[in-house]
């Protein structure tokens, strides 16, 4: 089989400032920038080649996965951005810090928001400018589909999506693919390829640019997942 490999974005203005950014269209810091080239650098290293180049809609995997693809002179390669694979969307949290949030609702509170698979947040009002079938980017799609927030567990069916249409099909022709994902999206993508359970995958957490490479055989199941060291310019916050 192909290569598969997740890597989340590089750090945002957003994860600095520890904010719910969820759907907004945050851009990298120059730290971000810097993770991401680290990252497309270590994987030019590790001779790693891809097919086919995977983001959301949303700038920063975008501007991330150009700045890996750059490092890797593979930037001829066909990328899709698709809605499915965007961050988890955190309804009435969005731009809140997360103090903030935690004092007005406990940390406790905030806790399962974060990280209970089935809790969702208190959701956007639907006539928040910020809905996102008021974007350009979402014209086209019916409101139904588009979230005013998610739990994770939402969020996996959302992947689940796009991962039987386009991932799945294409590591099946044996071509390799590189997605630049979210926090949760990767978690999501986690869950679909091994089965983990739900509380576990809720707290699997991987670092900004930190690329995770899997091992696949033919029907798709998991031989080996292992994430690269890889030198960051600083820690980022996980969000």
């Amino acid at each position: 089989m192909g290569n598969l490999v997740i890597v989340r974005h590089g750090e945002s203005q957003w994860n600095r400032e520890n904010r719910f950014t969820g759907w907004t269209d945050i851009d990298l810091t120059a730290n971000g920038i810097q993770q991401a080239r680290n990252a497309g650098r270590a994987l030019a290293d590790a001779g790693l080649r891809f097919d086919l180049a995977i983001t959301s809609v949303l700038k920063r995997t975008i501007r991330s996965q150009w700045l890996m693809l750059d490092e890797m002179d593979a930037m001829y390669i066909p990328v899709i951005s698709h809605w499915r694979l965007n961050e988890r969307h955190y309804g009435a949290l969005t731009g809140h810090s997360r103090a903030e949030m935690s004092a007005r609702f406990s940390e406790e509170q905030v806790w399962k928001w974060r990280r209970d698979f089935d809790s969702q947040p208190p959701l956007m009002d639907a006539d928040d400018p910020r809905a996102p079938w008021r974007a350009s980017r979402y014209q086209g799609i019916p409101h139904e589909y588009l979230p005013l927030g998610e739990s994770l567990a939402q969020t996996v069916e959302r992947v689940r999506v796009f991962w039987d249409d386009v991932i799945a099909p294409t590591l099946r022709q044996d071509r390799s693919v590189i997605i630049s994902s979210h926090g949760n999206s990767q978690r999501a993508l986690v869950k679909l390829l091994e089965d983990m359970p739900d509380e576990e995958v809720a707290r699997f957490d991987v670092p900004n640019s930190v690329p995770l490479v899997y091992k696949l055989d033919t029907g798709l199941r998991v031989l080996s997942r292992s994430s690269m060291n890889i030198p960051h310019p600083e820690m980022s916050a996980i969000l």
